[in-house]
């Protein structure tokens, strides 16, 4: 079987992204060894941050410990040590032996050697209101030695600004899919302003995220949104694609011929075998 880290179509490459560093849907999240596993591959691996009490950043999705991790009470008001010591849950719940990691680990992780390919994104999940400068800075020194291997992304533009002026090598994207922006989307289907707006937003963004139902309802209406976004020298994710089953392959189905240049998936060993 051919590493899943891309569906080929009709001359079209469209990286899959592994989802908080899923290889299959079955995986923990956020695991070290998926994360090293795809990077060595040349996956584009997403992973979450979260900020936490020592004005660090914590490879999680959720700000309150226990549905992922084990652990208990805001990541804010944790101490490294502290979420060092707690460990990631599996899908059922169970601790796994996989401790929660820091920002500052995934360059140690990747130190060993990773293809020259790989891609890790770094999706912050707060606001700008959690940036200050001490933090900023700590996550500049954190992410330093493997700044041009990463991508960092967010859905709000004030704190992707923000980080990414800090590390000038750094890669960055954005999601326009939240807030304002997206409901203002769903109450005029304005696609073209939809566009034009995200590109304002984030004018250093080459990655534009995009929930699927966006491409695929500009679709539907005769607008070509990916198109749009590449006319912008902005590239396009489309997110998420949970697994393999026949209804998620379809939706990829219809995904294929929009060109979007990367699919976010928690199974993209699925997708690829099936797209093989």
């Amino acid at each position: 079987m051919q590493d899943p880290i891309a569906i080929r179509r009709e001359g079209h490459v469209t990286r899959l992204k592994w989802h908080r560093a899923r290889r299959t849907a079955s995986d923990p999240v956020f695991t070290g060894a998926r994360i090293l596993e795809g990077m060595r591959l040349g996956a584009s691996v997403e992973v979450d941050l979260v900020v936490h009490g020592e004005q660090g950043f914590a490879v999680l999705h959720d700000e309150v410990l226990g549905r992922e991790s084990t652990g208990s009470g805001p990541v804010v008001g944790k101490t490294a040590a502290e979420l060092r010591a707690e460990y990631i849950r599996d899908n059922q719940g169970r601790p796994t032996t996989e401790p929660v990691r820091l920002l500052e680990d995934l360059a140690g992780l990747m130190a060993g050697g990773i293809h020259p390919q790989a891609l890790l994104q770094l999706d912050y999940k707060e606001d700008a209101a959690a940036l200050d400068p001490q933090t900023i800075a700590n996550f500049a020194a954190s992410v330093a030695p493997v700044a041009r291997h990463l991508i960092l992304s967010s859905g709000d533009a004030r704190s992707v600004a923000l980080l990414a002026n800090a590390v000038p090598a750094m890669r960055v994207g954005y999601d326009p899919c939240h807030g304002d922006d997206l409901a203002r989307l769903c109450a005029d289907h304005d696609f073209a302003g939809f566009v034009v707006r995200a590109v304002a937003a984030s004018p250093r963004a080459e990655m534009i995220y995009l929930e699927w139902q966006v491409v695929l309802s500009a679709a539907d209406s005769g607008y070509d949104m990916v198109a749009a976004f590449h006319a912008e020298g902005r590239r396009i994710d489309a997110y998420t694609i949970r697994n393999a089953e026949a209804e998620n392959a379809a939706i990829v189905e219809r995904l294929l011929p929009c060109r979007v240049d990367q699919i976010t998936t928690d199974d993209p060993e699925g997708l690829a075998a099936r797209f093989a």
